[in-house]
């Protein structure tokens, strides 16, 4: 058997469903023993490629293909989806998608049970896979049981059982906060160090998959491979700006700093980059030379939250005496690891559940007299998932239903007001168009418009970029930025770090039910201890200010105004 596990050789494929090919000309080899990352914006191709690793193309998803695509030295077309399983072990994005059996370790065993493994070494192997993968105290469990990091750690185990050629993670950061995708990382790297398997790494996420090494970074746009190089050579070009995938901080603050990227400074990885005296130089110029803006806050509290107390059950408390405020025409966001509050206090602030002590005001109102309806008309929530709140099949009749509803206005003053709710989403060309032919995206912001013609005060959004590529992430929230320039207060509900620093001032903190830190973006973000609690981690950007001998929170602080400047 030859080295490669994986060759592709003028590979084009098409759907049966689409007129033009998804994949054009594709030539990859994938070797025994590296880790690859492929990355590219959503429509890419990266998916597509992805079912052709692992049997779902053709079996699930038939279609017309040219060129070869070898698999472990046999034809694409010679494999069953059966055998490929023997050979690519696939760890969807959606662990629960993945889940076969009713507790961790019938899930694990599935694979060996198709096989008619022995009970005794069926036993053995489970073990050895969730010691593997740190899961071995949670075989009795239920997987729905388990954080979402623990779930993946479980769907990877079900794959080793196997001894397979090729690891495929599809998105494995994509539902995880950044401290459970730092350790996913982790693990991954410590597969690659124990076996001889490649392994292929599909995610938008770049910065933090090159936490640790990977061999080459394969980049796609419309169907091609456009660059397959090292990190250290992707980052010292333009190709990831270039092609709609964020750069690491670190990499956008050196181009801030005039400092000239090349290979040679092994920019890959932050614990990797190689700065002259002459570089760090011109990063300390650049930081002397940045302007601090004074923004005022407008003294006008919209929402407060009064020493707020919650419990679920009556005696373990969810919330613990929760005091804070919300200023009007703020953008804020709230963070912490699952579990920690967020939600709760989003459900106590909208009426879905009463504070056991406590009250929240709005304004000089308290909202224990409001119905959840009389909340709903001044504060909006919006939930992660957009397929969970849109409930017509129609954009004009999802908007205007909540109005509908409400019984107010007339027909007439009733589309009137969607329209114009519709003009500011950039939703109003689309007006008579089917829910169903829009994006992720699109939806988000269909959701977003049916909260916003009700004229909220407040909008509160839970994780409103999870999963979305830099584009359709950039779409979502420069709109919110519109709409927070027109009076909108909006709280955002987010893991997303670069969120926190491109569009918040101030982050809230929650943790095992406790508000524990209330302050600035960059101070949450170069604190050891809050990340912790947050399950955040710190921003390469605190590495490259000590790299400078520079103080880490104002090095933070001054690059999100430049950043900020640089963006308007």
């Amino acid at each position: 058997m030859s080295e490669n596990v994986i060759e592709f050789k003028d590979f084009t494929f098409k759907y049966d469903a689409q007129a033009e090919p998804t994949l054009f000309n594709i030539n990859l080899k994938i070797k025994k023993g590296e880790k690859v990352l492929i990355c590219g914006p959503s429509g890419c191709g990266k998916s597509t490629l992805s079912h052709c690793l692992n049997g779902l193309i053709p079996a699930s998803y038939p279609g017309d293909a040219s060129g070869e695509l070898l698999i472990a030295d046999k034809s694409y077309k010679e494999h069953t989806i059966f055998s490929l399983s023997k050979i690519t072990g696939t760890v969807l994005q959606d662990s629960d998608g993945q889940f076969i059996g009713l507790t961790v370790g019938e899930d694990i065993a599935f694979a060996l049970e198709n096989e008619n493994t022995p009970l005794s070494v069926m036993k053995q192997k489970v073990l050895e896979a969730a010691k593997k993968v740190g899961v071995e105290s949670f075989l009795a469990h239920a997987p729905h049981e388990l954080s979402g990091g623990q779930k993946q750690r479980v769907s990877l185990a079900g794959v080793m059982v196997d001894n397979v050629s090729l690891f495929l993670f599809d998105e494995p950061l994509a539902n995880l906060d950044p401290a459970a995708g730092k350790n996913t990382i982790e693990l991954i790297e410590q597969i690659h160090k124990t076996t001889d398997s490649a392994i292929v790494i599909i995610e938008h996420r770049l910065e933090d998959v090159l936490y640790k090494s990977v061999d080459r970074v394969i980049l796609m746009s419309e169907g091609r491979i456009i660059a397959d190089m090292t990190p250290d050579e992707l980052l010292s070009s333009n190709l990831l700006i270039e092609n709609g995938i964020r750069e690491p901080l670190y990499s956008t603050a050196l181009k801030y700093a005039g400092v000239n990227i090349n290979p040679d400074m092994k920019p890959g990885r932050i614990d990797t980059l190689i700065l002259s005296d002459e570089d760090k130089d011109k990063i300390r110029a650049w930081y002397k030379n940045v302007e601090v803006e004074k923004k005022e806050l407008n003294s006008y509290v919209v929402l407060t939250a009064q020493d707020i107390s919650f419990s679920y059950d009556g005696k373990k408390e969810a919330l613990s005496n929760v005091s804070l405020k919300i200023r009007k025409g703020e953008m804020v966001s709230i963070v912490g690891r699952n579990g920690a509050g967020k939600s709760t206090f989003s459900k106590l602030v909208c009426g879905f559940e009463k504070p056991s002590r406590g009250r929240f005001l709005l304004e000089d109102k308290d909202l224990a007299e409001f119905s959840i309806k009389e909340r709903a008309d001044h504060i909006g929530y919006v939930m992660q998932n957009p397929n969970q709140m849109i409930t017509k099949p129609m954009i004009r009749d999802e908007v205007s239903l909540g109005l509908a509803l409400e019984g107010k206005l007339s027909e007439d003053e009733i589309k009137k007001k969607v329209d114009e709710t519709l003009k500011i989403c950039g939703l109003y060309e689309m007006r008579s168009w089917p829910v169903s032919a829009l994006s992720y995206g699109q939806k988000k912001r269909v959701t977003i418009a049916s909260i916003l013609s009700m004229d909220p005060e407040i909008i509160i959004l839970d994780e409103p970029t999870a999963g979305q590529d830099l584009r359709h992430y950039t779409e979502i929230m420069e709109f919110l930025k519109k709409l927070n320039s027109l009076g909108v207060t909006i709280i955002l509900i987010t893991h997303d770090m670069h969120l926190m620093i491109e569009y918040t001032n101030r982050a809230i903190v929650f943790t095992n039910g406790h508000l524990i830190k209330d302050t600035s973006c960059e101070e949450i973000l170069t604190d050891e201890e809050s990340c912790k609690a947050a399950s955040l981690k710190k921003t390469s950007l605190s590495e490259l200010a000590i790299m400078c001998e520079l103080p880490e929170t104002e090095f933070v602080r001054r690059f999100i105004q430049e950043d900020k400047r640089r963006r308007r």
